[in-house]
C-alpha cells in the first residue's frame, strides 16, 4: 500500500512539476529564458530544445539575447521563432540574436491569463487522474484479499491528502502566474 502512495505522490509531484514549467513559458511583460525554453529548432535535421545549441539570457526586462553555439543554426532559430505562437520578431545582429519583448495589452493579458487557467486545469485533472488510478489498484487488492477495507479507506483518505497538495500547489502556481500577468 505505501508503495502505491508513493507512485502515486511521485506522478502528482510531476505533473504540478510539469504545469511549473508550462506557466514559466507564459509570457509577461518581463523577459525570461523560459519564454523561449520549450522552443524546438531543426538541428541539422533533428528537433532540438534551443537551450541545448544556444544560450538564452535577459541582459535588461525588455530583452532576451539569443547566443547560439554553433553559428550555422541562426536561421534555423529565427526560423522556429517565426514558426512559434511567442508573437516575437526577432532581429539578428550577426552571430546573436535579439529578441525585444513588447509590451503586452490588457486584451493579449486576459487572453495568457486563460491559457494560464488551462494550463493548471491540465495539472489538476492529470493529478485527479492519478489518485483514481491509486484507488482502483487500492481496490483490486481488497477483491483479491491482499488489503481490507479498512485499508482501502485510509488509502483513499491518504490518496485524497496528497491530491489537495498538489492540487494546492498548482493553484498558487496558478494565482502568481495571473499576478505577475496583470502587473504593469
Amino acid at each position: 500500500m505505501d508503495e502505491i502512495m508513493n507512485e502515486a505522490e511521485r506522478k502528482m509531484k510531476k505533473a504540478a512539476e510539469l504545469v511549473a514549467e508550462e506557466l514559466g513559458s507564459i509570457r509577461t511583460s518581463r523577459a525570461s529564458p523560459a519564454l523561449v525554453q520549450r522552443l524546438k529548432v531543426n538541428y541539422y535535421g533533428v528537433p532540438t530544445p534551443l537551450n541545448q545549441i544556444a544560450s538564452v539570457s535577459a541582459p535588461d526586462p525588455r530583452l532576451l539575447v539569443i547566443d547560439p553555439y554553433d553559428p550555422n543554426v541562426v536561421g534555423e532559430i529565427e526560423k522556429a521563432i517565426l514558426q512559434s505562437d511567442l508573437g516575437f520578431v526577432p532581429s539578428i545582429d550577426g552571430q546573436i540574436i535579439r529578441l525585444p519583448i513588447p509590451e503586452l495589452t490588457e486584451e493579449r493579458r486576459r487572453e495568457l491569463q486563460k491559457v494560464a487557467r488551462a494550463r493548471a486545469e491540465k495539472g489538476r485533472v492529470a493529478a485527479r487522474n492519478v489518485r483514481r488510478e491509486a484507488i482502483d489498484t487500492l481496490r483490486k487488492q481488497e477483491k483479491s484479499g491482499e488489503a481490507t477495507e479498512d485499508d482501502l479507506r485510509r488509502g483513499k483518505e491518504e490518496i485524497q491528502k496528497i491530491l489537495e497538495k498538489y492540487v494546492g500547489e498548482i493553484d498558487e502556481l496558478l494565482e502568481r502566474k495571473i499576478k505577475e500577468l496583470m502587473e504593469i
